[in-house]
């Protein structure tokens, strides 16, 4: 059995100051107009709830579930959706909130799924980014924290499943 030790990143209290900017800039952009959240599960769905609460413009949530992981650290680079959104997203502003960009793979896939959807707007809000692993080249709208190249958990981020439930960004150090 492999022991993990969890080195502290970012604190909630940090976490919450940057989520609290970022809902201001959404709702700036937006102009007064609704704006669907694309909750990409589980990782994001922290990160998209309190994002929602500090949105000022009509929200209106959604949940996709894709997966590009498994149980591994590193992407399959195959992006699989396991629950797709419960209405159409044609003519809205759709804003995908992720937990974290890595490869991009799973971010470029949904950017384009929304754009051929018929979504009138696509943004993208990320709590992490990790510019050091990118293979494909997405553009991102809001941009929590950008992060090295190491392994997190906390927030709504797993590990095997395990660490969601902590109310901060650790580093796994195996």
């Amino acid at each position: 059995m492999m022991m993990e030790k969890i080195r502290l990143l970012y604190s909630e209290e940090q976490i919450d100051a940057r989520i609290r900017e970022m809902g201001a800039a959404v709702s700036g952009e937006l102009h007064g107009e609704p704006v669907r959240i694309v909750c990409v599960l589980k990782g994001a769905s922290f990160f998209a709830c309190e994002l929602a609460k500090r949105i000022t413009v009509p929200v209106v949530m959604d949940f996709m579930y894709v997966s590009s992981y498994g149980n591994s650290t590193k992407s399959s680079g195959a992006i699989l959706i396991v629950k797709d959104l419960e209405s159409p997203v044609a003519g809205e502003n759709v804003l995908i909130a992720e937990d974290i960009i890595d490869s991009g793979h799973t971010l470029h896939f949904l950017t384009a799924e929304m754009k051929r959807r018929g979504a009138a707007r696509v943004m993208v809000c990320t709590l992490l980014s990790k510019p050091d692993r990118r293979e494909v080249d997405v553009p991102v709208d809001h941009v929590g924290f950008v992060i090295p190249d190491v392994f997190v958990v906390g927030y709504g981020l797993d590990y095997a499943q395990k660490y969601r439930n902590l109310p901060y960004i650790g580093a796994v150090e195996f």
